[in-house]
């Protein structure tokens, strides 16, 4: 027998805005909606279970009077544009799940007697650029020159990275929406973003994002967290949004990757972004940013020049072949996180059930990463 549903029609053509469709676009591809918002049909129980999966929505919040308002817990800024501006739900989802992420590692640590970070917010009310990259590399253990060791910038990448975890940061590595490849998270929607908490700070990179510019944006984030400030952000062509704490944070990732004194002397000896690029261990991308706010090249010569190496890093990223899961599962847990989740359920201080949903893991799948990739 046919259960059919009475649906308010706003809440229709809300799911599907929500998600991102174009309302004509999406009833040209299931004519069957279009019944329910005339009022023609009513969808059964089981059309509807498919049609708030196709819109990424909670099935429940269909049975509403009138749609719900929805908020991040955040602030996200946009280059050259407001901040009020709604953002796509892929990002509104991955931010929710870092939240109930955090909430649970923040109560874990808590519970286990883990101590504050005393980092967090240790700059609040501070706007001295040079203090707070001070601070930052003091905390992770790095002087001035740190990058000078390692061969390429890639592998300083890689270190700065390991010496963020290790200090108690969250680092989540990601292109999409948890697991789900059909859920892609843009660049231009969001290059990154980062929630402050003095127990469990969590840093969100958009994997999808070139490695060229993932160092910028995470130094970024780290002038977030040692200031005290949540953000996401689009970090268009990266350059920050016209607001006071983007700009502070935007100054201290640049002197912290590239110290302006050391820059002028660099550069005034040989005036090529690809050698300064070698001397201090950052990308290409990194270097002509730094060159333009020292008044070293033009905005269009930045943005030529931004267009161009950022086109063929995309261009050899699509040639490679796709990743391990289990590898790229790392990287979008982070070790941290993933050793705490372990740990947990292995002291009985976290059921199966909730681990898997607090790792996008279920099943075999959660049981092989933990116990052969972990």
């Amino acid at each position: 027998m046919r259960t059919e549903v009475n649906i308010n029609a706003n809440i229709i053509t809300w799911a599907i805005s929500r998600a991102g469709y174009k309302l004509h676009e999406f009833t040209m591809k299931v004519p069957k909606v279009q019944d329910w918002i005339d009022g023609s049909k009513k969808p059964t129980v089981k059309q509807l279970e498919k049609f708030s999966k196709k819109v990424y929505l909670p099935f429940g919040y269909l049975f509403l009077k009138e749609p719900p308002k929805e908020n991040l817990p955040i602030p996200f800024f946009r280059t050259n544009r407001e901040n009020e501006e709604n953002i796509s739900i892929n990002v509104y989802d991955t931010v929710l799940i870092m939240q109930q992420r955090q909430e649970w590692l923040r109560d874990y640590l808590n519970e286990n007697g883990f101590e504050s970070l005393p980092f967090v917010g240790k700059y609040r009310n501070s706007k001295n650029v040079n203090k707070i990259v001070s601070g930052i590399r003091n905390t992770l253990g790095l002087d001035e020159n740190w990058a000078s060791n390692f061969k390429t910038w890639r592998e300083a990448l890689d270190f700065l990275t390991y010496k963020i975890e290790e200090v108690g940061i969250i680092m989540v590595f990601n292109g999409v929406v948890e697991n789900n490849t059909n859920r892609p998270i843009k660049v231009d929607d969001c290059r990154g973003f980062v929630m402050v908490d003095d127990l469990s700070p969590f840093m969100f990179i958009n994997n999808a994002d070139g490695k060229a510019a993932q160092m910028f944006t995470i130094v970024h984030e780290l002038a977030h967290i040692w200031t005290g400030h949540s953000a996401g952000f689009d970090f268009r062509k990266l350059e920050p949004a016209n607001d006071p704490t983007e700009l502070l944070c935007d100054k201290v990732a640049a002197e912290f990757l590239v110290p302006e004194k050391m820059f002028s002397i660099v550069w005034n000896k040989n005036p090529k972004i690809s050698s300064a690029a070698r001397y201090f261990k950052v990308s290409e991308i990194v270097i002509a940013r730094r060159a333009l706010d020292t008044g070293k090249i033009t905005k269009g010569q930045f943005y030529n020049f931004y267009e161009e190496y950022t086109n063929h890093e995309f261009y050899l990223k699509a040639k490679s072949t796709g990743g391990d899961f289990y590898r790229t599962t790392k990287k979008r847990l982070s070790m941290t996180y993933a050793a705490h989740i372990n740990n947990a359920v292995k002291t009985g201080k976290l059921l199966y059930r909730d681990a898997y949903k607090l790792t996008s893991l279920k099943g075999d799948t959660f049981q092989t990463f933990f116990t052969k990739h972990f």
